[in-house]
């Protein structure tokens, strides 16, 4: 329905932009994508919930997640990762962005990341049906425009397995 309201009928909330806070880097946005695809996978087969730290950058990337040394995936439980990652990929998921209260992200996401000057209303961003989480970061629109995943290594030092990998192809 078409909003034929006049400017000095909308009240005050109406008319107010959203205040987000700034993102703290140009981020690249295949790799971005392709990060949160790549934590939703790792939480979905493992229940490790999103990586703790990462380092996205246009060339490689890191991420860092928490485990048990009893509880550290195998080389083939990665391998079916980097497998279901580029599945996922492959199915052109549409990417988009919404913005919403804390109280609104906080009935689909897990907020505990989030800073602590972070604003009242946040982003969250949706990959499909498959994620969706708070990010200010930029993204592409469809995941086909991500390219391959490829996990380039991994290690396992004091309870954090941390990978590295990167995406090439289209957008690369």
């Amino acid at each position: 329905m078409a909003d034929n309201s006049t400017d000095t009928e909308k009240t005050g909330a109406e008319k107010a932009e959203p205040v987000l806070n700034a993102p703290k880097k140009d981020y690249c946005a295949p790799m971005h994508t392709a990060e949160h695809v790549l934590n939703r996978t790792m939480d979905n087969a493992f229940g490790c919930g999103r990586s703790y730290s990462a380092h996205i950058e246009a060339k490689k990337s890191k991420c860092d997640y928490r485990f048990s040394a009893d509880s550290v995936p195998t080389e083939d439980q990665l391998a079916g990762i980097a497998e279901k990652v580029n599945q996922v990929l492959a199915q052109n998921l549409p990417v988009t962005a919404e913005i919403v209260s804390r109280e609104a992200a906080a009935k689909e996401c897990d907020l505990s990341k989030l800073p602590a000057d972070a604003s009242e209303m946040l982003r969250l961003v949706r990959v499909g049906d498959y994620d969706v989480c708070p990010c200010i970061g930029k993204h592409v629109e469809n995941t086909s425009e991500c390219g391959t995943f490829s996990l380039l290594s991994h290690e396992y030092k004091d309870g954090t397995l941390r990978l590295r990998w990167k995406v090439s192809g289209p957008a690369n």
